[in-house]
């Protein structure tokens, strides 16, 4: 079968190049002008003196003489008789010779002089030869274009910015549009390819977005038994946790019409624009419905109506809202548009925006727990080449409160490492460096440290693993390093804290012990402190102040919490005395003051383990959680930690590819973990019970 000829299409857009009117309409005026200048100066009078046309009029030659005042002209037009005259062969000499004149020319210095010698040449002449001249004043095409031009230029102008208002500008035209909605829509021919399955680790929130979908594709099941569906999802969690990828979901899945822009669309300089925009949308998604219409960051109109307004001014995020409250429930509602949204900030939304009837479900898309962050490693693991020792299970332990797009992160830094490194398969060593690169910050090889700095980061890093090691309600480390990363950091420590909710005060205190054991480790070693523990200081005053003000755990203050979740970032009133005041301050000094001796006294019991481990730092600069089991030996206690917990068991020879059955299979391992657990406890209890 012959080729069939191809078509050349322009590289920019595929589109034919149109003519460009613009350059012929400059190349026009330019020929005109300098048409005119040519055939003007071909047909102008002939420059003469004074004296020169004293002579034609004593000679009764001169037919017309015209007085321009604003130029100090004189133009001369002869008779017609006097132009075949010999002694104006001058004239005669010109190529194009016109009777009506004029025929020459000359300047003058003033009009009140040439008027009194005028007269007085007259007077030379009998009474039926004079004339008299004719004053006027004229403009030159030099003096057209310069009084002439700012109008020019206003409708040019004016011609320029109507295009530009058309849509025939480019970028930054179109204003006569700038009431209209900015929404992308997706439909059957523009489908997004992704689904649910690529949202890995959000079972919970996918099952409640899934009824919407479900409802759309199947209306009849949820009508008949007199349900209705919902007018609005608002998707709430941390930033990163998967909303919008949740919100691609349901465009992927969904077979109906998607729009999708975000809350800042609205925004605009000109008062009105919003509200506008917010109408021509749900204008656009009724002739669509039913559809989906996804607002991305709403928290940009939907803040709380009056806060933070000056009295008597015009909000345009309110105008904005207030045509978004009317649109998803007002009179005029039409049932067949769903609302999805999402924030972070569900906190500073107007109350009305929250009610039902707007948005029915606020579905919460937190951070995933060990099985979702195991799903979710397998969907970004599906791209990259593998090598066997890649365990998504050991991953998932080693990343506590990583949200999804950090979890994504970490497996593009590890094929970047690897890649680096000139490796055909990304193994563990890499995900182990890209774990440290996120949480840590750039290694800094080339960082000069002296030998003293390093031998205190050494043993300050050292007090915080023992610390750790011999508290029994803290995190125990999983890794140690002295390596400097980040911006100002020259050690850093990983643990993996239990995922849970609540906290005791024993748990609470063993946590700020175990961040105090570097700086008790200096003074115990050098008998001097350094800065190096800026970040434990923090971190240990606000678990502190917290014990005391927040959770009610202290016994002089009481159960007593002063925090206020609905307090404006502005108001900074306390909401107690100063006496209260200086009690808290002295309560939290003597709680930290506590944690630090005893932090002191439990490095003093093992100083020998302290020296153990600081000359390993020094030696390898990193170790792990198995180097401290094999110089310090196991931890005296008897439960496991969390990362031994999600560890022990052998990587499966056959993993599952479906999502559905990795979480069944996770979920099924840890709770056989749980039920051995509670087997031993009920064996420990019975033995107990005997003896």
């Amino acid at each position: 079968m012959a080729e069939q000829p191809r078509q050349k299409k322009n590289m920019a857009g595929g589109q034919p190049n149109k003519p460009n009117y613009q350059l012929f309409i400059i190349i026009g005026v330019i020929a005109l002008v300098l048409g005119y200048t040519f055939f003007s100066n071909n047909t102008a009078a002939i420059k003469i003196t004074d004296k020169r046309f004293e002579q034609m009029v004593l000679a009764d030659d001169v037919r017309r003489v015209v007085l321009v005042t604003n130029q100090d002209l004189v133009e001369v037009t002869l008779k017609k008789d006097a132009l075949q005259n010999a002694k104006y062969h001058d004239l005669q000499d010109q190529q194009f010779i016109s009777e009506n004149g004029p025929h020459y020319y000359f300047k003058i210095i003033d009009t009140k002089i040439f008027h009194d010698e005028f007269n007085e040449l007259m007077n030379e002449l009998p009474e039926d030869k004079r004339f008299s001249y004719e004053p006027e004043e004229r403009s030159d095409l030099t003096s057209l274009l310069l009084n002439s031009g700012f109008l020019f230029l206003i409708i040019f102008g004016f011609w320029f910015l109507m295009r530009r208002m058309t849509g025939g500008g480019g970028p930054g035209g179109q204003i006569f549009n700038i009431g209209k909605s900015r929404a992308a829509l997706f439909d059957a021919e523009n489908k997004v390819k992704i689904t649910f399955e690529d949202a890995a680790g959000l079972e919970e929130a996918k099952e409640e977005i899934k009824e919407i979908v479900e409802f759309l594709e199947n209306p009849s099941k949820f009508t008949k038994l007199g349900g209705k569906i919902p007018k609005g999802a608002l998707l709430v969690g941390p930033p990163g946790t998967g909303k919008t990828l949740l919100a691609k979901a349901v465009a992927g899945e969904a077979g109906v019409p998607f729009f999708t822009l975000s809350g800042s669309d609205f925004v605009e300089m000109f008062v009105g624009v919003g509200a506008a925009r917010v109408r021509d949308l749900f204008k656009q998604a009724k002739e669509k419905a039913p559809c989906i219409v996804f607002i991305d960051e709403i928290d940009a109109i939907g803040r709380s109506r009056g806060r933070g307004q000056m009295p008597g001014s015009n909000d345009e995020r309110e105008n904005t809202l207030n045509s978004l409250l009317v649109e998803m429930d007002g009179f005029s509602t039409d049932s067949g548009v769903i609302i999805l949204a999402a924030t972070n900030r569900p906190d500073v939304l107007d109350s009305a925006l929250l009610r039902p009837g707007r948005f029915d479900r606020q579905i919460s898309v937190d951070k995933p727990d060990i099985m979702g962050r195991e799903a979710i490693f397998k969907v970004h693991l599906r791209t990259l080449t593998l090598h066997e020792s890649v365990d998504p299970k050991k991953l998932a332990a080693q990343t506590p409160g990583f949200a999804g797009a950090e979890i994504a992160n970490v497996c593009n830094e590890a094929a970047l490492i690897a890649a680096r490194r000139n490796k055909k398969q990304v193994d563990m060593a890499d995900f182990q460096d890209a774990i440290d690169r996120v949480i840590g910050g750039l290694e800094k090889k080339n960082k000069i440290i002296s030998p003293e700095e390093k031998r205190i980061v050494a043993y300050h890093e050292a007090g915080h693993a023992v610390a750790g090691w011999f508290l029994e309600h803290a995190d125990p480390l999983v890794k140690v390093s002295i390596v400097p990363r980040g911006v100002a950091a020259l050690g850093y420590a990983q643990y993996l804290p239990k995922e849970q909710f609540l906290y005791q005060t024993e748990q609470l205190i063993d946590e700020m012990c175990m961040a105090l054991g570097g700086r008790a480790a200096e003074e115990l070693i050098f008998g001097k402190i350094s800065t190096g523990a800026l970040s434990d200081l923090e971190r240990i005053t606000k678990v502190a102040y917290s014990i005391v003000t927040i959770y009610g755990m202290n016994d002089k203050i009481g159960n007593i919490s002063f925090y206020d979740s609905k307090q404006s970032d502005y108001n900074f009133t306390k909401p107690y005395s100063d006496a209260t005041a200086e009690l808290i301050d002295k309560e939290v000094k003597q709680l930290i003051d506590d944690a630090y001796t005893r932090t002191k006294d439990l490095l003093k019991k093992h100083s020998d383990e302290l020296e153990i481990v600081a000359n390993e730092l020094l030696e390898k600069e990193i170790i792990f959680q198995g180097d401290l089991e094999r110089l310090i030996g196991k931890r005296p206690f008897a439960h496991q930690t969390t990362y031994e917990r999600y560890t022990a068991e052998e990587k499966p020879s056959e993993e599952p590819t479906d999502l559905e059955e990795i979480k069944k299979s996770v979920k099924t391992e840890v709770e056989k973990e749980e039920t051995t657990e509670d087997d031993d406890k009920s064996t420990k209890q019975e033995v107990e019970d005997t003896k």
